[in-house]
């Protein structure tokens, strides 16, 4: 026989052999990296992987991480998955160093179904810029109190004093809550107001900062700017823990709703205990007559050939 025929028939048999073995490929398949950036559960970038409350959440482009929710698309700069907390960055957020006008900024907000799983950190302060007196943070003025407050130690106060605000000319840096109008800047929590639209609100812009440790003393220039946001599974993470711990992968099913258990081949609607005795005993029977038939077919092929069937047994022995 031809060395040709030989490797010809053993590449056969390691095919054949290779398929009929159960695969545990689940987690290699579902962890993925953008850039330095890993993407582990609950997140995913392929459909199917992650928790279903974060699906078709985040995109790679070009290796940078985009987070898009309802109100756009926003660069992930960080996944702390210890804390459970993702940093994200708009691009038109006034900063210390640039105040964006112009109601160009994207704010934040969430569509209602994943609000149960993500909002920003209680320690994130949105600081809303040139609003409107009949913006609807100010209804009632000023016979109410306005919405604005200090945020873990981080205020508009402290944000005056800014080197941007000296390119603003003509913008008052303070306006009295029982004076000629409402204040320029209003510093408020996510949770005071439940989404930050620059539209509904009447405002010009916004700035965003977080707080990671105690407050440096050198003000606003020294603090964090972007969004921090809080993510969790609530209640569904004992369903991951338990998949993972029979060496499955966390997914959701076709509907974007039912969780799954990614087990190889095999999906289960629990864990991987229970379908490994199910599995062992269908590949018992469905693959041994899949290997049979393949068998019987390489044998007719080698008689055919006129090759000694006795051959094809030594190589397979």
């Amino acid at each position: 026989m031809s060395t040709s025929t030989t490797m010809l028939i053993l590449s056969f048999l390691y095919l054949l052999f290779s398929a009929l073995i159960p695969s545990n490929s689940g987690n290699a398949a579902c962890r993925s990296y953008c850039g330095n950036l890993t993407i582990d559960y609950p997140f995913a970038l392929h459909s199917g992987c992650g928790h279903p409350g974060f699906r078709e959440l985040l995109y790679c482009i070009n290796d940078v991480l985009m987070f898009h929710i309802s109100s756009g698309s926003y660069r992930v700069l960080d996944i702390d998955y210890a804390y459970q907390a993702l940093t994200l960055h708009d691009p038109h957020m006034s900063t210390c160093d640039n105040i964006v006008l112009g109601a160009k900024g994207n704010g934040f907000s969430v569509e209602q179904w994943r609000a149960p799983y993500m909002n920003p950190t209680a320690d994130n302060v949105f600081m809303l810029i040139g609003c409107s007196a009949q913006s609807p943070l100010f209804q009632g003025f000023p016979g109410k109190h306005l919405p604005c407050r200090n945020v873990s130690g981080m205020s508009c106060e402290e944000y005056y004093g800014c080197p941007a605000w000296d390119l603003l000319g003509g913008h008052r840096k303070v306006g009295s809550m029982f004076g000629s109008g409402p204040p320029e800047c209003c510093a408020v929590p996510f949770e005071a107001i439940k989404a930050i639209n620059l539209t509904r609100l009447q405002c010009e812009g916004y700035s965003s900062a977080y707080s990671l440790a105690p407050l440096r003393l050198d003000g606003a220039n020294g603090w964090s700017y972007g969004i921090r946001v809080k993510y969790s599974v609530q209640e569904n993470d004992e369903f991951c823990r338990a998949c993972e711990s029979t060496g499955g992968t966390c997914g959701y099913g076709t509907d974007g709703i039912r969780q799954l258990c990614m087990c190889g081949k095999l999906n289960s609607t629990s864990n991987c205990d229970s379908v490994k005795s199910s599995s062992t005993r269908t590949y018992s029977l469905v693959d041994s007559y899949t290997l049979i038939g393949s068998l019987v077919c390489l044998l007719a092929w080698i008689t055919k050939n006129h090759y000694p069937s006795s051959y094809v047994m030594h190589l397979i022995m």
